[in-house]
């Protein structure tokens, strides 16, 4: 079984759809469905995915177009391409876009299956951190390798916990966190776990880094979802 690696299938047929999630559920992946072309855009500019398995005849922007726009864009997420179209100048089509393999409908599940996990075991999930020596917004600046912030308060001696958590913000800069997630990765709590330890470590952040802290700007609370790090406020 997998460890709920996350895969974003992008198929408009109801019944295919329904059938593909079902089994790949069953085998432990976690699966987001999207129907069309636009909302996988929108969706992988701010959730990383281990894999995309993306129909090719899609309403509006179709499955090539997808994958060629991921690529210009540098995204070298595994692409694993579906379509009803078995010419070989349509599959020469799908992988000269970008995409890694080419699966022709109707298909045998235990073929998708072992696709979808050899693309996989060329992919690398979870996603190398990005190595940030040092990080600015606004009028402050991180150092990540000294552990050291210049703010507006002054030069500010980050602990390990702050910084880690720092890095998680960063890391998903305009995406929410929940607090199941924070109290996971920053602390290892269950998700389960009342506390207020992880408010308190916000409302540090927020003294460290917020011209007025009552009002934030970069650390952002979303009321029953947990929290947003926005670099570049409107």
């Amino acid at each position: 079984m997998t460890d709920s690696i996350p895969v974003l299938l992008v198929e408009d047929e109801p019944h295919l759809a329904h059938g593909l999630i079902y089994n790949l559920e069953a085998e432990g992946y976690l699966v987001t469905h999207v129907t069309t072309g636009e909302e996988a855009l929108n969706i992988l500019q701010h959730t990383p995915y281990a894999l995309v398995i993306l129909d090719l005849t899609l309403p509006g922007m179709d499955g090539l177009k997808v994958c060629d726009q991921l690529r210009e864009e540098g995204n070298t997420i595994p692409i694993l391409m579906l379509t009803a179209r078995d010419s070989q100048q349509d599959r020469i089509a799908g992988l000269s876009t970008g995409a890694d393999d080419y699966l022709t409908k109707p298909f045998n599940l235990k073929e998708f299956l072992l696709r979808v996990a050899s693309l996989l075991r060329r992919g690398q999930w979870p996603p190398a951190e990005k190595q940030l020596p040092r990080y600015s917004f606004g009028d402050n600046l991180i150092d990540l390798d000294t552990h050291q912030a210049t703010t507006g308060q002054g030069t500010i001696d980050l602990t390990e916990l702050e910084l880690k958590m720092l890095r998680l913000f960063i890391n998903n800069e305009g995406k929410v966190l929940t607090r199941a997630e924070l109290l996971k990765q920053v602390w290892g709590f269950s998700p389960t776990t009342e506390t207020r330890t992880l408010d308190n470590f916000v409302v540090r952040l927020r003294k460290y880094f917020e011209t007025d802290p009552a009002n934030p700007r970069y650390f952002k609370t979303v009321r029953g979802r947990g929290y947003r790090f926005v670099k570049n406020p409107r």
